[in-house]
């Protein structure tokens, strides 16, 4: 005979020449000498010696087992009174009841969407990175969810996650902020054969990301495309000369030209403009001799208009001269004003005739 105690806490389970024959509790025993006891630990799993379902056949061991039974294509979950603690992959799980509180939530990894209760923080859990996939869409973006090539939804700014298994996810994603396109380099022939280079820019956003990226390919070099087209067909329809006139209207045309498209495209355009017209060498020098002489015209226009100006003022003059004495008198010291100012000194011989001696050394003979 042996005789065993079980202290609290803890469970035994007796066993005969290797049978089981029945579970004991917190107490003494005595034990025949076939017979052996397997004492456990209520606070951890029951991890049996013998297959789980022999005992269960124990009505009174089963009562005090919680029993987990996790297949193929799930996983379960095990919270420790109130805490995450592990993931069950497939198989069967005892656990003592009674001192430890186990909750457990169980997931169909079979699927994508992930529509048990489970926090974010626990999926981001490193326990369960084998077993999650995840997606982040920045604030300033949108995108369209794919699985096995069809489409789903689209999807707003934050962090998605999906069980991970057979089944393919691809993420399509656009920048919803203002962008600008550089339309540098575009070789145009004017209506007369003139070649220019032309550098412009455009500013757009996509607005809807669904024609943008399911609708469309490459939305962007579609975009692209219809900017130059628009470009050339101004710049085509006019001769060198009328284009320079009409430079103004470039941007208004190829906005207006542009815009049912870009609408097509899921994107809506908010800007365009020339940053260069470059003119070819020969052009060039042309424009310049041209731009001199205008100048250069418009120089010798000034001169004769001055000149005839100040012709008709002589003119003007002398008539008021010619009828007022003192008026001519006035012009005489005027002028001896001016040439006092150019000579530091001067004699003077006479008899105090001042005057006519001036008059006679300046009037005209």
């Amino acid at each position: 005979m042996q005789r065993i105690r079980i202290n609290i806490g803890k469970i035994g389970l007796v066993f005969r020449n290797g049978n089981y024959k029945r579970v004991v509790t917190e107490g003494a025993y005595w034990l025949l000498p076939n017979e052996d006891a397997f004492v456990y630990d209520l606070t951890k799993p029951f991890h049996p010696s013998i297959d789980l379902n022999i005992l269960l056949k124990d009505a009174e061991l089963a009562n005090m087992l919680i029993v987990v039974e996790v297949r193929d294509n799930e996983i379960v979950l095990q919270y420790e009174n109130g805490n995450f603690k592990y993931v069950l992959g497939p198989g069967r799980y005892a656990f003592w009841k009674g001192i430890v509180g186990y909750d457990f939530i169980k997931a169909d990894t079979s699927k994508i969407e992930i529509t048990e209760n489970i926090s974010k923080a626990i999926l981001q859990n490193k326990l369960l990175a084998s077993y999650t996939r995840s997606y982040t869409v920045e604030s300033f973006e949108k995108a369209l969810l794919f699985v096995d090539g069809n489409f789903i939804r689209v999807l707003n700014s934050g962090v998605y996650y999906w069980w991970k298994n057979n089944i393919a996810i691809n993420i399509g994603k656009a920048d919803t902020r203002m962008q600008q396109a550089e339309i540098n380099g575009q070789e145009i022939l004017t209506r007369d054969k003139a070649a220019l280079r032309i550098n412009a820019w455009a500013q757009y956003k996509v607005v809807s990301i669904q024609k943008a990226l399911l609708e469309n390919k490459e939305y962007d070099k579609q975009l692209y495309v219809a900017f130059q087209l628009a470009l050339r067909e101004y710049v085509a329809g006019f001769n060198f000369d009328e284009l320079l006139e009409k430079k103004d209207s470039i941007i208004p045309f190829v906005l207006e030209n542009v815009k049912a498209k870009a609408e097509g495209l899921g994107v809506e355009v908010n800007g365009f403009g020339i940053r260069d017209i470059i003119l070819p060498g020969g052009v060039k020098e042309i424009m310049n001799q041209v731009l001199v002489a205008e100048k250069r015209a418009q120089a010798n226009t000034i001169m004769r208009r001055e000149e005839t100006a100040s012709t008709r003022s002589l003119m003007n003059t002398a008539k008021l001269m010619e009828d007022n004495a003192m008026l001519w008198k006035l012009k005489e010291m005027e002028y001896v004003e001016r040439i006092a100012d150019k000579i530091s000194s001067i004699s003077v011989n006479g008899n105090g005739k001042l005057i006519e001696q001036l008059k006679d050394i300046f009037a005209p003979k």
